[in-house]
């Protein structure tokens, strides 16, 4: 591995590498196949939509997803979080949301409390954002309940199926932007409403490639509205998914891409064990903060740090310009997370491995921030 490789740190943000095979692929499209999706009746557009169908059906099987059309794309998972946020009747309406939500989930809904009178409610939870199902009660104008099922702050996992069980027939929408490929998910299985995911962090593949998993279709009003290369006789959206929710021309060489990235998916260098046990080296650490999960049974494989010496930026810079290691500092786009869990306004900095890290890694990291702490 490449020493710019071994030292980037910012996963969370966008996976680094790929698998060789997404950028073979992707090029491979561009100079060799081109064509676009469902819009033709050419040899070459036939190729391209099947390789958009069999990247469809391959990340449904990986999630375990029977009911292959009730997947459909989108350019990530902002785009997949915006279209059940504008396509459900929210006026008047409650929205109940984890303490760890994303900007991708509180800007839309700030919208809708602007413009439509939404109230937004945070759902009981405990000091480091878990979610106390016992605690939760959820009244009778609630009409989503949205959570975050793994912080892209703290890589707390959040109880989602459990969640599911406790609220019943009220829908749920679970961002899976950090978790959709490295953490357990099976949105059919576990009767989830919505799940918005994208392709370009633990997925592996390319950004501008993202999906979205509805259970009932008919639920929602589609958030764009144009072209589908189907039912073109009439000026109506399509009532058929995924076509009434993939509007326009989709991104074909990134979802080749993702296709790719799905079908080549690495063996990870080290265990979770490897990264749980990194995180308690980190905690004897005195000049350093960690911010984790209570209990390492709900911790992902990001987590973030604050150093007693340095403000979280100039910590991160530090660590670039010395040693090229590349973090991630500040808020994260999630201002709620950071309020609950005390780090508001600064910020922390986020570590976030790929499946390319060794244990030999992590040791290396935890020199690095013994060493900074004697300065």
């Amino acid at each position: 591995m490449q020493k710019k490789q071994q030292y980037y740190y910012d996963n969370a943000a966008t996976s680094f590498p790929k698998p060789r095979e997404v950028a073979e692929g992707m090029q491979s499209h561009l100079q060799n196949e081109g064509g676009t999706y469902g819009r033709s009746f050419s040899g070459r557009t036939l190729e391209t939509s099947k390789k958009v169908e069999l990247c469809r059906e391959t990340l449904a099987h990986f999630l375990k997803i029977k009911k292959v059309s009730n997947l459909c794309f989108t350019f990530n998972a902002t785009a997949a979080i915006n279209t059940v946020i504008s396509g459900l009747d929210l006026k008047d309406k409650t929205v109940w949301v984890s303490p760890l939500e994303h900007n991708a989930v509180m800007r839309p809904l700030r919208h809708c409390e602007e413009t439509l009178g939404t109230q937004i409610k945070i759902l009981p939870h405990r000091h480091d954002g878990l979610l106390d199902l016992d605690s939760i009660s959820c009244d009778q104008k609630t009409a989503l309940v949205i959570v975050n099922h793994m912080s892209n702050v703290n890589g707390l996992i959040q109880p989602i199926q459990a969640l599911k069980e406790k609220i019943a027939e009220i829908p749920l929408l679970v961002d899976a932007a950090q978790s959709a490929g490295s953490v357990e998910l099976y949105p059919e299985n576990w009767n989830i409403d919505y799940v918005a995911m994208t392709g370009h962090k633990s997925l592996l593949g390319p950004t501008g490639t993202g999906a979205l998993y509805f259970k009932n279709p008919n639920s929602l009003e589609p958030f764009l509205r144009g072209g589908t290369g189907s039912r073109s006789e009439s000026d109506e959206m399509p009532l058929e998914t995924p076509d009434r929710f993939e509007a326009g021309t989709p991104n074909v060489v990134g979802i080749v891409g993702l296709l790719e990235a799905l079908k080549h998916r690495p063996t990870p260098k080290h265990q979770k064990s490897d990264f749980l046990n990194f995180i308690k080296e980190l905690k004897k650490i005195p000049h350093l903060k960690v911010h984790s999960a209570a209990d390492e049974s709900n911790q992902g494989e990001l987590v973030s740090i604050n150093s007693l010496f340095k403000d979280c930026a100039s910590f991160g810079y530090r660590l670039y310009e010395k040693y090229e290691i590349e973090t991630r500092v500040g808020l994260h786009c999630a201002p709620l997370a950071h309020k609950t869990l005390g780090t508001f306004p600064e910020g922390t900095l986020r570590i976030a491995p790929s499946p390319y890290h060794a244990p030999s890694d992590f040791d290396f990291l935890l020199k690095v921030f013994f060493e900074e702490g004697k300065k």
